[in-house]
Parts: C-alpha cells; structure tokens; sequence
C-alpha cells in the first residue's frame, strides 16, 4: 500500500482518488477550502461535483496542506489548468514527492505554457495525464483508457503501475506535448460541436466539424512540436469523441446553450465546473499565431464566444471559404 496526495477536489481528483483506493493505496484528497475539506468528512460524498458516489474509508478529505503530503509516495495534480499556477505557488513552502502525475488539460492563458512546462519553472518534472476520462465513469469503475506522457520511460512505467488498476487500463507515451496539447485543444472542438448541436443542423455538419478540427487542432501540435499521430490517439480523438458525445461533458453541454441563444456569461454562471474550451479557444489562437497556423473552426468560434457573433452566420463563413485538397495535418 502507497500513500497518495490528490489536490484538487473537483469531479476528475474525487473519481481518481476513489480509483486509487480500489487499487489498495491510502489516498489524501486536499480540498483548498478547508470548509469544503469538512463536509467531504462529514457526508463521505461530493455532491457539488461528483453528487450520489460515496467515499471509501480509503480516501482520507484534508484541508491541510502539509498534513496531505506529509508522508506520499505520489503527488497527482487534478486542478483546472488557470489555477495551476496558484497551486504550484503553494507547493513551493512543501517538499514534493517524487512523481508527480498531472491531470489538467489546458494551455495557461498569458504565457501559452503547457501544465508541465508551467509545472517544469518550478522544479516539477510531472507525467502528463490524459484521454477520455470522464469522472462519473471513473468514480464507479467503468472500464476506461488513458494514457501517460513523459520522455522517460522510468517515469511513464511508474506512472503507469500507480494507476493501472481495475477498471482502468493505462497506456503510455514519450510525446508528452502532443498528449497535452490534444487533451486541451481538443476542448474547442467539443464547443463548436455543442453550438452546431444546439442549433439542429444535423450530424453531417458535426462529422464535418470534428474530423475538419481534428486536422485544425493536429497542425497546430505539429507545428508546437507533437507528434502528429498522438493526436489520433486517445489524448487526440479518443478524449474528443468521449467529450462530443457525453452527456457529462460541460464543454458539450456549453456548446449546446450558446447554439441555442444563450450569452456566454450565462453559459459559465450556470456550470459550477470550469469550461475549459472557453480559455482554450482563446489561448489556441494565441499559439497559432505564435507558430503561423490558421485555425478557421478556432477563429470562428472565438467571435461568437468574445464578439457576439451569430453562429449561423460563422458555419456559413466556413462553409464558404474557398476550394481545397483534403490533407490530414
């Protein structure tokens, strides 16, 4: 048995740590909000985030810092990516275990650094974790694929026998840009998706708009680097497939109220978990530019996110743009 610290209380960090206390470990889950640490003790049940799935007596909730670290083999961070930073400011008055796995899928806004590049400036060389991964399945046992990302093969097999267990297959890979660039890029995709849904114009266009994306979004990664094939993979269109089909996703669900009418302020205000694919369009754009990339289905998506645009009136600018060769990437 290996004591682990999970920070981050959220839906992904409460289902891994569930996950991880099947597998025999004695898993810490640190809560920020000490008050908030308190009531997973008391009811033994997430209900803002994960609502009807209990706590094993394995995972121990904590609102202590020090008191959640003191002792683990293994740190895993499941907090959302514009956060990270403050939280690896908090880490810093804490000695770090030796792996360190990190579940985020985003680019930090501002500075376009992936997690673990984030993760890196503070002396953490962290293992990247992604794909299709929904915390309601996770949480219960339902049979899942991800995979870890790091350049040495020591630390993805560590990663790897950490959180292989029952329920949850793990694979791995050296590409650890292309995991975590796919894992977050792959957020705007399931927006434009949800808006197309929202506004009932059929599953050609949404076949259009994922496999057109996926080679936006491919590119992109490529040009940052990645491995073009990890985007085919499950980081790539296993985690997109998972996210524009779900009914979990927020990002879907997001997508469909702004087809349907609904201000992207009223959007965010009714979710009480972070939309990742809000700051991920934006932050998209910003490293396209950066790398001379064109991302048409991303451009379009940010007007009607940040200018008010009509979506109708976006699909047909796609729709008209001109003639071209279908290449991958």
């Amino acid at each position: 048995m290996s004591r682990i610290t999970v920070l981050g209380a959220g839906g992904f960090g409460t289902a891994l740590s569930l996950h991880l206390a099947r597998c025999g470990h004695e898993v810490a889950l640190y809560a920020r909000r000490r008050s908030f640490a308190e009531e997973l003790a008391d009811l033994r049940e997430n209900r803002p985030y994960l609502p009807g799935v209990k706590l094993t007596p394995a995972v121990m909730p904590c609102g202590d810092l020090g008191l959640a670290l003191k002792g683990a083999q293994a740190l895993i961070l499941a907090v959302p990516s514009q956060h990270l930073r403050a939280t690896v400011q908090e880490l810093a008055a804490y000695a770090v275990p030796p792996l360190v796995i990190d579940t985020a899928k985003g680019l930090e806004l501002g500075s376009l650094l992936r997690m673990s590049e984030l993760l890196a400036q503070a002396g953490i060389d962290a293992v990247a974790l992604s794909g299709p991964s929904h915390a309601e399945e996770v949480a219960v046992g339902q049979p899942t694929a991800v995979v870890v990302a790091h350049p040495d093969g020591a630390r993805r097999a560590a990663a790897q026998s950490l959180l292989h267990g029952p329920g949850l297959r793990v694979y791995s890979s050296p590409d650890r840009a292309g995991v975590e660039l796919g894992g977050a890029l792959k957020n705007v995709l399931a927006l434009a998706s949800g808006v197309s849904e929202g506004l009932e114009l059929g599953d050609n266009l949404r076949a259009a708009l994922l496999t057109r994306g996926l080679a936006e979004i491919t590119r992109l990664g490529a040009a940052c680097g990645a491995q073009a094939a990890t985007f085919a993979g499950l980081a790539g269109l296993g985690d997109l497939l998972a996210t524009v089909m779900s009914s979990h996703s927020r990002n879907r669900r997001a997508g469909i109220a702004l087809g349907r009418g609904m201000r992207l302020e009223e959007v965010l205000q009714a979710s009480p978990m972070v939309v990742e694919g809000v700051p991920a369009t934006k932050a998209a754009l910003d490293l396209a530019r950066r790398h001379g990339q064109d991302l048409p289905i991303a451009a379009a998506l940010a007007r009607l996110l940040f200018e008010g645009a009509d979506p109708r009136q976006e699909i047909e600018i796609l729709l008209a743009r001109a003639f071209k060769e279908e290449e991958r990437w």
